[in-house]
């Protein structure tokens, strides 16, 4: 037995048992106070677990169980001491309560309100996770476990913090005094391997001629953006966007945390840089663009456009750099047009409405509108050519829509 992983077939019942026995006060209790027991075995011991595998470390804590349970006389079955050997290894090799959400492939999203309230997100929808920590101070800890390996931190100095786990993972963490009812933790996993083409017509998510379409796109450097709200799936479809890159192109990469996965042998990735405790050498993606321009790009990649990088991307495309790609947070193709103003503004944009839509008209050919439907499902919801400037209005020509009503997708090309 394995800390309980090794255990044979269990029943729903069984199973539904040991669920209500961890989630109670009783099992916190135990739970904290054999992890106290376990810490002083190693230190009275002077045992340096670091050094050990992950099987030796479970054998040993599956011996300290065994003999902790005799010596306190404690009244659990069998189940109940895996289940206290399992979460033991966890607190000491992983992130504690939520580790095993973190190895389950199936959970997209793990949102942590507080010591008693997870949730998970699948297929597009949230659930409350049968998990729960034993106070704020145990939330604090595996939050502070998660940021270490990577150099950050979160303290009342800095109570909030953005970060990246090894495997491309975005998390975030904000605790009191911000954070009014308790340690808040999100994490947003990332597949271990990137959605392709099938996957996403086997999803639904999109057809062969829009791919089909795409693909010859980025194949003949259109300036794309992606366009959606929270969750769409702009990252996961600008990662598709870029397998059709051809091989030999130079790309340069911009994120705020490093998110694509680009599968070409000559990519350099760039990562904005948050300042450090006196507020100074922050990193900027503006900084980041303006360098990429001089690092003889074939094509600019920024994740997501949100401050005042906006103007150097449009120069990016602008400036012989076709087949650059970015991402945008709207709830539409028009809207994107929008936030561009309003980003420019924010930049310090000082010319006419009309001088910034003919930069965007030249800048931009396509944009690519991905939507997460009420269900859950993610969805391409329109395709968008740009083809220029007619008076202030930029004239934009939809070849591909998806109709919510009938659930299919249409193709406009042949419409006048």
């Amino acid at each position: 037995m394995l800390c309980g992983r090794g255990a044979g077939p269990v029943s729903s019942t069984n199973t539904e048992q040991v669920t209500r026995f961890r989630l109670s006060d009783q099992y916190q209790q135990l739970k904290n106070s054999f992890h106290r027991h376990l810490i002083q075995q190693i230190e009275e011991r002077n045992l340096d677990i670091d050094q050990w595998d992950d099987a030796k470390i479970e054998r040993f804590v599956n011996e300290q169980v065994r003999r902790y349970v005799v010596e306190q006389r404690l009244p659990v079955n069998l189940r109940e001491s895996e289940a206290l050997a399992h979460d033991a290894c966890d607190e000491l090799m992983g992130f504690g309560p939520i580790q095993a959400l973190v190895d389950d492939d199936t959970v997209n999203d793990i949102v942590v309100n507080g010591p008693n309230n997870v949730f998970i997100e699948r297929e597009g929808k949230l659930y409350s996770a049968p998990v729960r920590f034993l106070d704020n101070t145990h939330v604090i800890r595996v939050i502070q476990r998660i940021l270490s390996p990577i150099g950050r931190r979160v303290d009342e100095s800095t109570p909030m913090v953005d970060a990246r786990l090894p495997d491309g993972s975005r998390v975030n963490a904000i605790i009191p005094p911000i954070a009014l009812d308790g340690p808040c933790l999100s994490i947003r996993k990332f597949r271990k391997q990137a959605l392709t083409a099938e996957d996403l017509i086997r999803g639904g998510s999109v057809n062969e001629a829009e791919i089909e379409y795409l693909k010859d796109r980025v194949r003949h450097r259109t300036n794309t953006i992606v366009v959606g709200g929270t969750g769409s799936g702009k990252t996961t479809f600008l990662n598709l966007l870029s397998q059709w890159i051809p091989q030999g192109e130079r790309i340069i990469t911009v994120e705020d945390a490093a998110e694509l996965r680009l599968q070409h042998s000559h990519v350099v990735r760039l990562e904005t840089r948050p300042p450090n405790l006196e507020g100074e050498r922050a990193i900027t993606a503006r900084d980041l663009v303006r360098n990429a321009l001089r690092m003889r790009p074939d094509r600019i990649i920024v994740g997501e456009v949100r401050g005042d990088e906006v103007l150097d991307m449009l120069q990016a495309m602008n400036t012989g750099h076709d087949g650059s790609m970015t991402t945008i947070h709207a709830n539409s193709t028009r809207d994107a047009i929008h936030r561009l103003e309003l980003l420019a503004g924010f930049a310090g944009y000082n010319g006419s409405e009309l001088t910034f839509r003919g930069q965007v008209a030249s800048a931009v050919q396509l944009l690519v509108h991905v939507a997460r439907l009420p269900d859950g499902k993610r969805r391409l919801m329109s395709v968008t050519e740009v083809q220029g400037l007619s008076g202030h209005d930029l004239l934009m020509r939809t070849v591909f829509r998806y109709d919510i009503e009938a659930g299919v997708h249409i193709d406009c090309r042949g419409e006048p």
